[in-house]
């Protein structure tokens, strides 16, 4: 995001408290289906449809979001790293150290665990004007019972009563997990004895070839003289060098990694400035985010065609194997055109992706071409929720994620009249 991390400084109070009960709700979310605060519409049904997809390949998806580095500044703590505002909106992005420990099982077998080292960034999003209702009283029409409207978001909790409402905000639109090189005390004093003891090992087995060797004798003698004392000291040692070497190679391994995907970084730029000529109001971070949620909507749905967003060919069956799709944090722009009425974007965008086929799990890091469309001459709609959409013919308000047709008079919603849509999906 180009900042400096190590010059960041908290996030305001209240954000903070909203992204911690984010991230130490989204196991639940994942893997029980259980409800998710703070998350705006489109995040919630991104996360509902991942929990349908667990469901579906008849597995237990065990996820936990952990902090990292419980004895330092950071501890517990988000940092306000990056800042946007538009005439409707104000979002600020918020990390903080955090772990994700995942494990995959089938009928009580485990088919896959890893335990990641990641930074959170998620983007907590407010309402420049109008008011916050969150704390008005609502009376329900079923039971009765006084509750404030930001408590029945999820339903009545007396009756069960389900309400349609809009976002209310502060909401926490967007997130995702970065790869972080940086390690904590406790990753040091885990691995360093683990390099230790494969030195100590390779010491015992390699003896009857050290002996053959010259430069080895005095270390073969002293050994011989004290003992296993000799060979643990020795092991330690070379544990440290070995735990170093390999913690460089995997530094460089992701720095030419990231410096692949920095190729795409004055992508946001280049495409801000000609969408403002078109749509004054146009915000990057609104496209980026929505883009990515589109992309997510189309790879966990159960069949893209029925998703007014979506307007492409069917995807590939291998997309259906995805159970977890983490946005790597790059999203470049390939190409840009405005053509009979339409501005079309292609970009690239890379994902950490978990799927699982015939009971066997992989983790891959694929690189995503996609295609977005909508028309030029609309006002951009810098509306977060999809479920807000209303039918142009009846006026009726119905969630256009899950319906291509509104329930009441029928006809279909043209969504490409109001909001970009995505028109194609492929892996590069």
């Amino acid at each position: 995001m180009g900042k400096n991390y190590f010059q960041a400084i908290p996030i305001k109070n209240s954000y903070e408290k909203k992204l911690k009960r984010f991230t130490s709700s989204l196991g639940g979310a994942i893997g029980r289906g259980e409800n998710i605060p703070f998350a705006d519409n489109d995040l919630t049904y991104l996360l509902n449809l991942q929990h349908e997809r667990i469901e579906d390949k008849n597995i237990e998806f065990d996820y936990e979001v952990y902090k990292r580095i419980t004895n330092s500044s950071v501890d517990n703590t988000f940092f306000d790293v990056e800042n946007w505002k538009d005439k409707h909106y104000a979002s600020k992005v918020g990390f903080g150290v955090l772990g994700v420990k995942r494990q995959v099982k089938k009928d009580e077998k485990i088919l896959y665990k890893d335990n990641l080292r990641h930074v959170f960034y998620g983007t907590v999003t407010d309402i420049v004007s109008g008011s916050h209702p969150d704390n008005e009283i609502h009376i329900c029409p079923n039971c009765g019972a006084d509750q404030t409207i930001a408590e029945l978001q999820n339903g009545c909790p007396y009756c069960g009563t389900q309400y349609k409402m809009d976002d209310l905000f502060p909401k926490i639109t967007s997130f995702y997990f970065f790869d972080q090189l940086q390690m904590s005390k406790k990753e040091f004093f885990t691995w360093w004895p683990v390099c230790a003891l494969i030195c100590i090992i390779a010491l015992f087995v390699g003896m009857p070839f050290l002996k053959t060797v010259d430069m080895f004798n005095s270390l073969v003698d002293g050994i011989t003289q004290y003992g296993p004392l000799l060979v643990i000291m020795i092991g330690a040692m070379y544990g440290l060098f070995l735990f170093f070497f390999m913690h460089y190679l995997f530094v460089i391994a992701r720095g030419l990694v990231d410096l692949k995907r920095m190729g795409t970084a004055a992508s946001r730029e280049r495409f801000e400035a000609r969408m403002k000529k078109i749509t004054p109001e146009f915000s990057f971070e609104y496209f980026k985010n929505k883009a990515i949620s589109l992309i997510k909507t189309a790879v966990y749905s159960k069949d893209e065609s029925e998703l007014l967003s979506y307007k492409g060919e069917k995807l590939p069956e291998e997309f259906k194997d995805i159970i977890d799709l983490n946005y790597a944090g790059t999203f470049g722009l390939k190409g840009f055109k405005e053509e009979d009425g339409f501005v079309t974007v292609e970009t690239k965008s890379y994902f950490d992706v978990l799927s699982v086929k015939d009971g066997k799990v992989k983790y891959t890091h694929p690189v995503y071409s996609a295609t977005f469309k909508r028309r030029t001459d609309i006002p951009v709609n810098l509306n977060f929720s999809m479920t807000r959409i209303q039918c142009p013919t009846c006026g009726t308000s119905f969630n256009a994620m899950k319906n291509k047709y509104c329930p009441s008079c029928g006809n279909e919603y043209e969504l490409l009249s109001d909001d970009w849509v995505l028109v194609e999906l492929r892996k590069v």
